[in-house]
Protein backbone atom coordinates (compact mmCIF):
# COMPACT_ATOMS: atom_id res chain seq x y z
CA UNK A 1 0.00 0.00 0.00
CA UNK A 2 1.20 3.32 -0.60
CA UNK A 3 1.99 5.38 1.90
CA UNK A 4 -0.46 8.30 1.48
CA UNK A 5 -3.11 6.29 -0.94
CA UNK A 6 -5.72 6.30 1.57
CA UNK A 7 -5.67 10.02 2.81
CA UNK A 8 -7.82 12.38 2.69
CA UNK A 9 -7.79 15.92 3.62
CA UNK A 10 -9.57 18.28 5.90
CA UNK A 11 -10.53 21.86 5.65
CA UNK A 12 -7.12 23.43 5.75
CA UNK A 13 -6.01 20.98 2.86
CA UNK A 14 -3.96 19.41 5.38
CA UNK A 15 -4.27 15.27 5.09
CA UNK A 16 -6.40 13.02 7.11
CA UNK A 17 -6.13 9.01 7.16
CA UNK A 18 -8.85 6.73 7.63
CA UNK A 19 -8.67 3.79 9.46
CA UNK A 20 -6.69 1.67 6.38
CA UNK A 21 -4.21 4.06 6.57
CA UNK A 22 -0.75 2.48 7.28
CA UNK A 23 -0.30 2.37 11.04
CA UNK A 24 2.73 5.19 11.11
CA UNK A 25 0.36 7.40 9.12
CA UNK A 26 -2.66 6.82 11.51
CA UNK A 27 -0.43 7.39 14.25
CA UNK A 28 1.37 10.52 13.33
CA UNK A 29 1.35 12.98 16.15
CA UNK A 30 -1.99 15.41 15.90
CA UNK A 31 -0.73 17.64 18.85
CA UNK A 32 2.51 19.57 19.34
CA UNK A 33 2.59 17.83 22.85
CA UNK A 34 2.88 14.21 21.14
CA UNK A 35 6.29 15.46 19.30
CA UNK A 36 8.69 13.05 20.76
CA UNK A 37 12.78 13.56 20.58
CA UNK A 38 12.83 17.20 19.18
CA UNK A 39 12.28 19.45 23.10
CA UNK A 40 15.44 22.11 21.82
CA UNK A 41 13.28 23.03 18.84
CA UNK A 42 9.77 23.48 20.75
CA UNK A 43 11.38 25.84 23.55
CA UNK A 44 8.85 29.02 24.39
CA UNK A 45 9.95 31.68 21.64
CA UNK A 46 11.78 29.67 19.75
CA UNK A 47 11.24 29.81 15.95
CA UNK A 48 9.17 26.57 15.75
CA UNK A 49 7.08 28.29 18.75
CA UNK A 50 6.07 31.37 16.75
CA UNK A 51 5.51 29.52 13.27
CA UNK A 52 3.01 27.30 15.79
CA UNK A 53 1.07 30.49 16.83
CA UNK A 54 -1.84 31.80 15.08
CA UNK A 55 -0.80 35.03 16.56
CA UNK A 56 2.18 35.73 14.77
CA UNK A 57 1.87 36.97 11.03
CA UNK A 58 5.33 37.26 10.31
CA UNK A 59 6.83 33.98 11.36
CA UNK A 60 9.86 32.67 8.57
CA UNK A 61 10.04 30.45 6.59
CA UNK A 62 11.69 27.50 7.53
CA UNK A 63 14.33 24.59 6.34
CA UNK A 64 13.74 21.39 8.12
CA UNK A 65 16.85 19.03 8.16
CA UNK A 66 17.02 15.58 9.83
CA UNK A 67 17.21 11.91 9.44
CA UNK A 68 14.05 9.91 8.22
CA UNK A 69 11.22 9.26 10.48
CA UNK A 70 12.23 11.98 13.01
CA UNK A 71 8.82 14.32 12.30
CA UNK A 72 9.73 17.05 9.81
CA UNK A 73 6.28 16.13 7.89
CA UNK A 74 4.37 15.94 10.94
CA UNK A 75 5.96 19.52 12.31
CA UNK A 76 5.00 21.05 8.57
CA UNK A 77 0.93 19.88 9.10
CA UNK A 78 1.22 20.72 12.72
CA UNK A 79 2.79 23.92 11.73
CA UNK A 80 -0.48 24.59 9.59
CA UNK A 81 -2.87 23.01 12.25
CA UNK A 82 -1.94 25.35 15.01
CA UNK A 83 -1.33 28.46 12.74
CA UNK A 84 -4.56 28.07 11.30
CA UNK A 85 -3.39 28.44 7.79
CA UNK A 86 -4.01 26.63 4.60
CA UNK A 87 -1.81 23.71 4.01
CA UNK A 88 -0.35 22.84 0.41
CA UNK A 89 2.21 21.07 -0.67
CA UNK A 90 3.71 20.15 -3.48
CA UNK A 91 5.98 17.12 -4.24
CA UNK A 92 9.70 17.81 -5.45
CA UNK A 93 10.06 14.59 -7.07
CA UNK A 94 6.82 15.55 -9.63
CA UNK A 95 6.57 19.27 -9.63
CA UNK A 96 8.12 21.57 -12.14
CA UNK A 97 8.63 25.23 -12.18
CA UNK A 98 5.32 25.69 -14.02
CA UNK A 99 3.41 23.74 -10.94
CA UNK A 100 5.71 26.07 -8.34
CA UNK A 101 3.97 28.81 -9.68
CA UNK A 102 0.94 28.16 -9.59
CA UNK A 103 0.48 26.90 -6.53
CA UNK A 104 2.31 30.27 -5.25
CA UNK A 105 -0.28 32.73 -7.28
CA UNK A 106 -3.17 30.72 -5.86
CA UNK A 107 -1.37 31.22 -2.35
CA UNK A 108 -1.23 35.26 -3.61
CA UNK A 109 -4.64 35.22 -4.63
CA UNK A 110 -5.73 33.58 -0.96
CA UNK A 111 -3.97 35.87 0.44
CA UNK A 112 -4.65 39.45 -1.31
CA UNK A 113 -8.34 38.34 -1.41
CA UNK A 114 -8.81 36.99 2.25
CA UNK A 115 -6.27 37.31 4.02
CA UNK A 116 -5.75 33.83 4.38
CA UNK A 117 -2.40 32.58 4.34
CA UNK A 118 -0.95 29.65 3.25
CA UNK A 119 1.68 26.97 4.52
CA UNK A 120 4.11 25.66 2.01
CA UNK A 121 5.77 22.13 2.11
CA UNK A 122 8.09 20.76 0.42
CA UNK A 123 9.76 17.90 1.04
CA UNK A 124 12.58 16.59 0.04
CA UNK A 125 13.38 20.19 -1.15
CA UNK A 126 17.11 18.53 -1.70
CA UNK A 127 15.49 17.06 -5.15
CA UNK A 128 14.46 20.68 -6.56
CA UNK A 129 16.71 21.89 -9.60
CA UNK A 130 18.43 24.90 -8.93
CA UNK A 131 15.89 26.45 -11.14
CA UNK A 132 12.75 24.90 -8.98
CA UNK A 133 14.37 26.47 -6.03
CA UNK A 134 15.02 29.83 -7.52
CA UNK A 135 11.44 29.39 -8.08
CA UNK A 136 10.47 29.41 -4.94
CA UNK A 137 12.43 32.94 -3.52
CA UNK A 138 9.79 35.70 -4.59
CA UNK A 139 7.15 34.18 -2.21
CA UNK A 140 9.39 33.57 0.44
CA UNK A 141 11.01 37.12 0.56
CA UNK A 142 7.77 38.50 0.10
CA UNK A 143 6.06 36.31 2.30
CA UNK A 144 3.13 35.35 0.12
CA UNK A 145 3.87 31.48 1.90
CA UNK A 146 5.69 30.19 4.52
CA UNK A 147 7.59 27.89 3.33
CA UNK A 148 8.56 24.89 5.31
CA UNK A 149 11.43 22.76 3.45
CA UNK A 150 12.17 19.13 4.67
CA UNK A 151 15.45 17.78 3.70
CA UNK A 152 17.57 14.46 5.01
CA UNK A 153 20.39 16.44 2.94
CA UNK A 154 22.96 18.88 4.67
CA UNK A 155 21.40 21.95 3.48
CA UNK A 156 24.58 23.83 2.78
CA UNK A 157 25.13 21.89 -0.22
CA UNK A 158 21.58 20.64 -1.16
CA UNK A 159 19.74 23.86 -0.92
CA UNK A 160 20.70 27.33 -2.58
CA UNK A 161 22.05 29.89 -1.16
CA UNK A 162 19.49 32.55 -1.77
CA UNK A 163 16.57 30.47 -0.32
CA UNK A 164 18.87 29.06 2.67
CA UNK A 165 19.63 32.70 3.90
CA UNK A 166 15.97 34.05 3.68
CA UNK A 167 14.87 30.77 5.70
CA UNK A 168 15.52 29.34 9.51
CA UNK A 169 17.37 26.34 9.69
CA UNK A 170 15.96 24.02 12.19
CA UNK A 171 17.82 20.75 12.73
CA UNK A 172 15.60 17.78 14.21
CA UNK A 173 17.70 15.36 16.15
CA UNK A 174 17.43 11.69 15.41
CA UNK A 175 14.82 9.87 18.20
CA UNK A 176 16.47 7.87 20.70
CA UNK A 177 15.70 3.71 21.28
CA UNK A 178 13.65 5.50 24.40
CA UNK A 179 11.53 8.10 21.94
CA UNK A 180 11.24 4.72 19.65
CA UNK A 181 9.81 2.46 22.71
CA UNK A 182 7.38 5.85 23.27
CA UNK A 183 5.57 5.77 19.80
CA UNK A 184 5.78 1.51 19.81
CA UNK A 185 3.57 2.07 23.18
CA UNK A 186 1.53 4.89 22.10
CA UNK A 187 0.69 2.90 19.11
CA UNK A 188 -0.09 -0.40 20.94
CA UNK A 189 -2.70 1.55 23.03
CA UNK A 190 -4.07 4.68 21.28
CA UNK A 191 -7.41 4.27 19.26
CA UNK A 192 -5.45 5.64 16.10
CA UNK A 193 -3.18 2.84 16.36
CA UNK A 194 -3.47 -0.86 17.68
CA UNK A 195 -6.36 0.61 20.19
CA UNK A 196 -5.43 -2.60 22.88
CA UNK A 197 -6.07 -5.22 20.84
CA UNK A 198 -2.15 -6.08 21.15
CA UNK A 199 0.26 -6.21 23.84
CA UNK A 200 4.08 -6.48 23.41
CA UNK A 201 6.81 -8.32 25.09
CA UNK A 202 9.62 -5.94 26.45
CA UNK A 203 11.84 -7.91 23.70
CA UNK A 204 9.93 -7.08 21.42
CA UNK A 205 9.87 -3.75 21.46
CA UNK A 206 13.14 -3.74 22.17
CA UNK A 207 13.97 -5.49 18.66
CA UNK A 208 11.81 -3.10 17.16
CA UNK A 209 14.01 -0.23 19.09
CA UNK A 210 17.39 -1.35 17.61
CA UNK A 211 15.96 -2.54 14.30
CA UNK A 212 14.56 0.85 13.83
CA UNK A 213 17.55 3.02 14.01
CA UNK A 214 16.04 5.90 15.23
CA UNK A 215 13.36 6.08 12.83
CA UNK A 216 9.58 6.04 14.53
CA UNK A 217 7.53 5.51 10.97
CA UNK A 218 10.14 2.57 10.38
CA UNK A 219 9.36 1.10 13.75
CA UNK A 220 5.54 1.45 13.47
CA UNK A 221 5.88 0.01 9.79
CA UNK A 222 7.72 -3.08 11.29
CA UNK A 223 5.45 -3.38 14.67
CA UNK A 224 2.14 -2.90 12.24
CA UNK A 225 3.72 -5.90 10.51
CA UNK A 226 4.96 -7.92 13.63
CA UNK A 227 1.11 -7.58 14.88
CA UNK A 228 0.18 -8.82 11.36
CA UNK A 229 2.18 -12.44 12.04
CA UNK A 230 0.69 -12.94 15.73
CA UNK A 231 -2.67 -12.35 13.85
CA UNK A 232 -2.21 -15.03 11.61
CA UNK A 233 -0.90 -17.59 14.27
CA UNK A 234 -4.02 -16.80 16.54
CA UNK A 235 -2.10 -14.88 18.93
CA UNK A 236 -2.55 -10.87 20.66
CA UNK A 237 0.69 -11.33 22.34
CA UNK A 238 3.52 -9.82 19.77
CA UNK A 239 6.99 -11.92 20.71
CA UNK A 240 10.58 -10.62 19.52
CA UNK A 241 10.48 -13.82 17.31
CA UNK A 242 7.25 -11.90 15.09
CA UNK A 243 9.45 -9.16 14.70
CA UNK A 244 12.09 -11.29 13.63
CA UNK A 245 8.98 -12.89 10.57
CA UNK A 246 7.94 -9.50 9.95
CA UNK A 247 11.18 -8.31 8.99
CA UNK A 248 11.64 -10.79 6.68
CA UNK A 249 8.85 -9.27 4.43
CA UNK A 250 9.17 -5.19 6.03
CA UNK A 251 12.49 -4.67 5.80
CA UNK A 252 12.31 -4.05 2.22
CA UNK A 253 9.34 -0.97 2.20
CA UNK A 254 11.40 0.26 5.07
CA UNK A 255 14.81 0.15 3.57
CA UNK A 256 13.09 2.59 1.09
CA UNK A 257 14.22 4.93 3.73
CA UNK A 258 17.40 4.60 3.46
CA UNK A 259 17.41 5.66 0.08
CA UNK A 260 20.65 7.93 0.17
CA UNK A 261 22.74 5.06 1.71
CA UNK A 262 21.49 2.33 -0.53
CA UNK A 263 22.13 5.05 -3.29
CA UNK A 264 25.49 5.70 -2.89
CA UNK A 265 26.27 2.03 -2.36
CA UNK A 266 25.02 1.56 -5.95
CA UNK A 267 26.97 4.76 -7.75
CA UNK A 268 30.28 3.83 -5.77
CA UNK A 269 29.90 -0.23 -6.75
CA UNK A 270 29.39 0.92 -10.80
CA UNK A 271 32.08 3.57 -10.34
CA UNK A 272 34.57 0.57 -8.23
CA UNK A 273 33.83 -1.62 -11.35
CA UNK A 274 32.12 -4.32 -9.39
CA UNK A 275 28.75 -5.11 -11.47
CA UNK A 276 27.41 -7.86 -9.44
CA UNK A 277 27.68 -5.39 -6.18
CA UNK A 278 25.79 -2.49 -8.84
CA UNK A 279 23.80 -5.21 -9.35
CA UNK A 280 22.69 -5.94 -5.97
CA UNK A 281 22.16 -2.89 -5.06
CA UNK A 282 19.75 -1.55 -8.22
CA UNK A 283 17.26 -4.74 -7.43
CA UNK A 284 17.34 -3.52 -3.58
CA UNK A 285 16.12 -0.18 -4.78
CA UNK A 286 13.85 -1.22 -7.46
CA UNK A 287 11.92 -3.73 -4.76
CA UNK A 288 12.00 -0.94 -2.32
CA UNK A 289 9.89 1.25 -4.83
CA UNK A 290 12.45 3.52 -5.96
CA UNK A 291 11.22 5.83 -8.80
CA UNK A 292 12.86 3.80 -11.98
CA UNK A 293 13.64 6.82 -13.60
CA UNK A 294 15.58 8.14 -10.37
CA UNK A 295 17.74 5.09 -11.08
CA UNK A 296 18.18 5.92 -14.38
CA UNK A 297 19.13 9.15 -14.21
CA UNK A 298 21.99 8.23 -11.82
CA UNK A 299 22.81 5.51 -14.61
CA UNK A 300 23.44 8.02 -17.16
CA UNK A 301 25.48 10.68 -14.61
CA UNK A 302 27.76 8.17 -13.94
CA UNK A 303 28.19 7.07 -17.67
CA UNK A 304 29.36 10.47 -18.22
CA UNK A 305 31.23 11.24 -14.69
CA UNK A 306 33.36 7.99 -13.86
CA UNK A 307 33.37 6.42 -17.53
CA UNK A 308 33.24 9.64 -19.64
CA UNK A 309 35.70 9.32 -22.88
CA UNK A 310 37.15 5.78 -22.18
CA UNK A 311 34.25 4.65 -23.18
CA UNK A 312 31.84 7.18 -25.20
CA UNK A 313 29.10 4.14 -25.88
CA UNK A 314 28.33 3.73 -22.50
CA UNK A 315 26.65 7.01 -22.22
CA UNK A 316 24.53 6.29 -25.41
CA UNK A 317 23.61 3.35 -23.80
CA UNK A 318 22.59 4.97 -20.55
CA UNK A 319 20.77 7.45 -22.11
CA UNK A 320 18.99 5.38 -24.18
CA UNK A 321 17.80 3.44 -21.55
CA UNK A 322 16.66 6.48 -19.59
CA UNK A 323 14.43 6.91 -22.39
CA UNK A 324 13.62 3.17 -22.77
CA UNK A 325 12.41 3.26 -18.72
CA UNK A 326 10.28 6.00 -19.19
CA UNK A 327 8.82 4.88 -22.25
CA UNK A 328 8.01 1.46 -21.08
CA UNK A 329 8.10 1.12 -17.39
CA UNK A 330 8.05 -1.39 -14.91
CA UNK A 331 8.63 -4.19 -14.21
CA UNK A 332 10.28 -4.49 -18.03
CA UNK A 333 12.26 -1.37 -17.59
CA UNK A 334 14.01 -3.70 -14.72
CA UNK A 335 16.18 -5.21 -17.90
CA UNK A 336 16.74 -2.31 -19.43
CA UNK A 337 18.40 -0.87 -16.19
CA UNK A 338 20.68 -3.74 -15.45
CA UNK A 339 22.03 -3.89 -18.95
CA UNK A 340 22.77 -0.09 -18.40
CA UNK A 341 24.22 -0.82 -14.93
CA UNK A 342 26.12 -3.31 -15.91
CA UNK A 343 27.73 -1.33 -19.62
CA UNK A 344 28.99 0.95 -16.44
CA UNK A 345 30.14 -1.02 -14.21
CA UNK A 346 32.28 -3.35 -16.46
CA UNK A 347 33.32 -0.34 -19.05
CA UNK A 348 36.82 1.21 -18.41
CA UNK A 349 37.25 4.14 -16.05
CA UNK A 350 37.89 7.84 -16.85
CA UNK A 351 36.93 10.97 -14.87
CA UNK A 352 38.92 13.19 -16.78
CA UNK A 353 36.71 15.30 -18.33
CA UNK A 354 34.54 15.79 -14.85
CA UNK A 355 38.05 16.81 -13.45
CA UNK A 356 38.84 18.93 -16.98
CA UNK A 357 35.45 21.17 -16.61
CA UNK A 358 35.65 21.43 -12.74
CA UNK A 359 39.03 22.80 -12.97
CA UNK A 360 38.00 25.33 -15.07
CA UNK A 361 35.10 26.38 -13.26
CA UNK A 362 37.40 26.84 -10.60
CA UNK A 363 39.23 29.06 -12.45
CA UNK A 364 36.33 31.01 -13.14
CA UNK A 365 34.51 31.70 -9.99
CA UNK A 366 38.07 32.99 -9.00
CA UNK A 367 37.95 35.25 -11.41
CA UNK A 368 40.61 34.17 -13.36
CA UNK A 369 39.68 34.46 -16.91
CA UNK A 370 40.99 37.48 -18.90
CA UNK A 371 39.47 38.70 -21.90
CA UNK A 372 38.77 36.87 -24.87
CA UNK A 373 41.80 37.69 -27.65
CA UNK A 374 40.65 40.29 -29.96
CA UNK A 375 40.65 37.85 -33.30
CA UNK A 376 38.45 35.74 -31.36
CA UNK A 377 36.27 37.96 -30.80
CA UNK A 378 32.48 38.64 -33.09
CA UNK A 379 33.46 40.66 -35.88
CA UNK A 380 29.40 40.15 -37.62
CA UNK A 381 28.01 42.73 -36.78
CA UNK A 382 28.40 46.46 -37.53
CA UNK A 383 31.78 48.45 -36.50
CA UNK A 384 33.17 45.37 -35.13
CA UNK A 385 36.28 45.04 -37.17
CA UNK A 386 37.24 48.56 -36.53
CA UNK A 387 37.34 47.89 -33.22
CA UNK A 388 39.69 45.26 -34.22
CA UNK A 389 37.60 42.30 -34.03
CA UNK A 390 38.12 38.53 -35.79
CA UNK A 391 41.48 40.54 -37.41
CA UNK A 392 44.23 37.60 -38.09
CA UNK A 393 41.60 34.91 -37.41
CA UNK A 394 42.87 31.82 -38.75
CA UNK A 395 39.46 29.59 -39.97
CA UNK A 396 40.85 26.02 -38.91
CA UNK A 397 39.92 24.40 -41.96
CA UNK A 398 42.25 25.87 -43.91
CA UNK A 399 44.53 24.62 -41.99
CA UNK A 400 46.80 21.49 -42.40
CA UNK A 401 45.23 18.65 -40.45
CA UNK A 402 42.15 20.80 -40.12
CA UNK A 403 43.87 23.20 -36.82
CA UNK A 404 44.62 26.33 -36.73
CA UNK A 405 47.80 27.52 -34.99
CA UNK A 406 46.30 30.28 -32.58
CA UNK A 407 45.99 31.70 -29.28
CA UNK A 408 42.95 30.47 -27.76
CA UNK A 409 42.24 30.82 -23.91
CA UNK A 410 42.60 34.04 -22.68
CA UNK A 411 46.60 35.82 -22.07
CA UNK A 412 46.38 34.99 -18.02
CA UNK A 413 45.63 31.43 -19.24
CA UNK A 414 48.07 30.26 -21.85
CA UNK A 415 49.66 27.06 -21.54
CA UNK A 416 46.47 26.17 -18.68
CA UNK A 417 45.78 22.62 -19.26
CA UNK A 418 42.65 21.36 -18.37
CA UNK A 419 42.22 18.07 -19.91
CA UNK A 420 44.18 15.34 -18.50
CA UNK A 421 43.48 12.70 -20.87
CA UNK A 422 44.08 8.75 -19.18
CA UNK A 423 45.28 5.33 -20.68
CA UNK A 424 42.35 3.41 -20.41
CA UNK A 425 40.09 2.54 -22.77
CA UNK A 426 39.44 4.57 -25.78
CA UNK A 427 40.91 7.75 -23.97
CA UNK A 428 44.40 5.70 -24.84
CA UNK A 429 43.75 6.92 -28.10
CA UNK A 430 42.75 10.03 -27.78
CA UNK A 431 46.31 10.67 -25.89
CA UNK A 432 48.18 10.38 -28.58
CA UNK A 433 46.33 12.98 -30.72
CA UNK A 434 45.78 15.16 -27.93
CA UNK A 435 49.81 15.50 -27.80
CA UNK A 436 50.21 16.05 -31.40
CA UNK A 437 46.75 18.79 -31.29
CA UNK A 438 48.95 20.89 -28.13
CA UNK A 439 51.90 20.40 -30.25
CA UNK A 440 50.48 22.41 -32.96
CA UNK A 441 48.44 24.38 -31.37
CA UNK A 442 52.03 25.49 -29.21
CA UNK A 443 53.46 26.60 -32.65
CA UNK A 444 50.97 29.50 -32.69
Amino acid sequence: MDLFSSLGVDNQGIPKPSLSAPLAVRMRPSSVDEVLGQDHLLEPGSPLRRLLSPDVDDASSVVLWGPPGTGKTTLAYLIARESRKTFVEVSAVSAGVKEVRAVIEEAKRRLFASGEQTVLFVDEVHRFSKTQQDSLLPAVENRWVTLVAATTENPSFSVISPLLSRSILLVLHPLTEEHVHSALHRALEDERGLAGKYHAHEDAIDALGRLSGGDARRALTLLEAAAGVAREIGTTTIEADHVAQAANTALVRWDEDQHYDVASAFIKSMRGSDPDAAIHYLARMIEAGEDPRFIARRVVIAAAEEVGLADTSVLRTAVAAAQAVALIGMPEARIILAEAVLAVAMAPKSNAAYMAIDAALADVRKGNIGAVPMHLRDSHYSGSKGLGHGQGYRYAHDSPHGVAAQQYLPDPLIGTRYYHPTERGDEGMLTKRLDRLREILDMG
